[in-house]
């Protein structure tokens, strides 16, 4: 062990003449543990809130969408869906059309997205029907028998919709009853624009986990959804999975190159920017929030370095005396303040790690989805965030000792033992 390091950690271990300074010196590794371990579970919500709203995001929506600029619908949606699906960087492509429809039963009613869908070909580029809770995505395949609808009794069958949870509640619908569909699009008729309407039977109950999704998505058949807004054989985008989700923009431009004049697209992180830099700026400030909690800390291993030198002004005289450089000297004192620095960093990212972990196994904290569209708080630590905590935690230790440290060195050995 280097002198410095060795007479630091001495200092360190040495009972006190005024216990104060230990007291202090207990405060300060106490700090810096607890910032350090609050910035690491802060860190890892952020983290976790990013990474699970980006997962159910990808995991319930196309990764790439293609559509025509004038929105007027692609007529020749399957060969061109099966002509971009040779595209490099294509891993599957899926046509769909969305229309946003009224929902209702009885008296209940609500505003829900309406998504028509070939069943073979959705699974492959999202995992929607994968998350079909109560009853079965089965009946929307092209071929599938439709059920008899349970009420009202004697009527024929009835095309089936998969319901989002939590509107399949405000509407009151359980699997196998009916609902009404009604499209603003309508029909021109001799008294004017008249919406056009369709039963639906309830065939499932879509559970994603994420608040926008249960609360107004519906699915249907691309064939029915065709019928409801009187659009034969049309498709309003063509949905894209790709092998690398971070160049979507980049595969957007090949593929609206591939698909010729007249088209354009779009991607998950355009779709959702806004959410993503929210959470970005989330990040920063409370990152430089919780960071003063650790600042709190420094002034802390300021005071007490200060008191310590104060307390060892005969010591450091005699170490001088006995041929000790100011410079050694003052690395002492420096020792001193980034071991307290280490050791709280050290306890607080043990702390930090195993509270995140914990968190995040046993869903301690529960949340109303419908603010945060998740039902618990995610925590993801990442081994660099904890790299860049403990590098700022003794960052700021560091900066801490050089006032103490260079009051230490100018110590004058003649005066300072004067009177000894």
């Amino acid at each position: 062990m280097r002198f410095e390091l060795f007479i630091a950690s001495r200092y360190l271990r040495a009972k006190r003449r005024q216990a104060v300074i230990g007291v202090i010196t207990a405060i300060s590794v106490v700090g810096v543990g607890a910032g350090v371990a609050s910035l690491v579970i802060a860190l890892a919500i952020t983290n976790g809130f990013r990474q699970d709203l980006q997962d159910r995001l990808l995991a319930a929506t196309a990764n790439v969408q293609l559509e025509r600029v004038a929105g007027d619908g692609i007529g020749n949606y399957a060969a061109l869906t099966d002509r971009l699906e040779r595209e490099p960087h294509v891993i599957a492509a899926a046509p769909a059309m969305y229309e946003q429809v009224m929902i209702s039963k009885g008296a209940r009613a609500s505003v829900g997205l309406l998504k028509g869908i070939l069943p073979k070909y959705e699974r492959r580029v999202s995992e929607l029907l994968a998350d079909v809770k109560q009853g079965s995505a089965g009946e929307l395949e092209p071929n599938a028998a439709a059920a008899p609808a349970t009420e009202p009794a004697g009527y024929p069958s009835y095309p089936p919709i998969v319901l989002g949870k939590d509107l399949a509640a405000a509407l009151g619908a359980t699997v196998g009853e009916l609902v009404l569909v009604s499209s603003p699009q309508g029909e021109i008729t001799p008294f004017g624009l008249v919406p056009k309407y369709q039963r639906f039977r309830v065939a499932g109950i879509l559970q994603t986990g994420f608040f926008d999704y249960d609360n107004a998505w519906a699915l249907i058949r691309l064939s029915d959804a065709q019928k409801l807004e009187s659009e034969p054989d049309i498709a309003s985008v063509i949905e894209f999975r790709i092998d690398d989700i971070y160049r979507a923009r980049e595969i957007g431009r090949e593929l609206e190159r591939a698909a010729g004049a007249g088209f354009q697209t779009t991607n998950w992180m355009e779709q959702n920017r806004a959410l993503f830099r929210a959470l970005r700026l989330e990040r920063v400030v409370t990152f430089i929030t919780i960071a003063l909690i650790v600042l709190v800390a420094a002034l802390n291993i300021l005071i007490s370095l200060i008191m310590m030198v104060m307390e060892k002004t005969r010591d450091i005289a005699v170490l001088m005396s006995l041929g000790a450089r100011r410079r050694q000297v003052q690395r002492i004192f420096i020792a001193q303040g980034v071991l307290i620095g280490i050791t709280g960093t050290l306890i607080g990212l043990v702390a930090g790690y195993v509270l995140a972990w914990a968190g995040g196994h046993y869903h301690w904290i529960s949340l109303s989805p419908e603010v945060y569209s998740l039902d618990y708080v995610p925590f993801a630590p990442r081994v660099g965030d904890g790299a860049l905590v403990a590098a700022v935690a003794i960052g700021v230790s560091l900066i801490a000792t050089i006032y103490p440290s260079r009051s230490a060195s100018r110590i004058f050995p003649a005066e300072a033992l004067r009177y000894e």
